[in-house]
């Protein structure tokens, strides 16, 4: 079970825009990209997936803090294991983000007898869900959300609208990432 947060605004897939132009069009309206002050506004998800799906999303108010993601884990990773039928022997993975190896998470990892994926410090992240995020945020950004509210719930429809051969792909690429990485010592690799 892979899980990870993200941050999507309500305008805006949260990247950079690259315009190709001839010289002297840098202002022309075909070359410019429309902004909204803050972005009108964000979300943080959680969210969770094996190769039998996606787990549940779920939005946060606020800074996430370590508090915050026990809460989080104690009410959605092990219904999302129930929901998808994992057996209870499956790995857990997250990465190294303080909130994820402060102690009170650890002991609520431990307490619940979770076997967690060991994440190496300096990693490249690696986490296959960082694909399903990209995937979440385009096709949420073409139903074009107007409010906050809109933009929750057309991320839950879409988080469960994601094809199942999308997460076997992404959990059967995981031990060649893995390799790489390996294989290149800590550096860069295609993935």
């Amino acid at each position: 079970m892979m899980s990870d947060e993200t941050k999507i605004e309500l305008f805006g897939l949260n990247s950079k825009w690259y315009v190709w132009r001839k010289a002297g069009t840098a202002h022309h309206l075909s070359n410019t990209v429309p902004t909204v002050k803050h972005g009108g506004g964000s979300i943080m998800l959680w969210g969770c997936f094996s190769a039998a799906g996606t787990g549940r999303l779920v939005a946060t108010e606020g800074k996430m803090n370590a508090a915050k993601y026990r809460d989080i884990l104690d009410k959605n990773l092990l219904q999302s294991v129930q929901d998808l039928r994992l057996s209870r022997r499956f790995t857990f993975q997250q990465d190294n983000d303080p909130k994820h190896t402060a102690k009170i998470t650890k002991e609520w990892l431990h307490n619940n007898s979770l076997t967690v994926l060991e994440w190496p410090s300096q990693s490249p992240d690696l986490d296959p869900i960082e694909h399903l995020w990209r995937d979440l945020k385009m096709a949420v950004h073409q139903r074009l959300p107007s409010n906050l509210t809109e933009l929750e719930r057309i991320c839950k429809e879409e988080w469960q609208g994601i094809p199942k051969s999308r997460f076997e792909k992404l959990v059967g690429s995981f031990p060649k990432r893995l390799m790489a990485v390996l294989d290149q010592k800590g550096a860069s690799t295609k993935y």
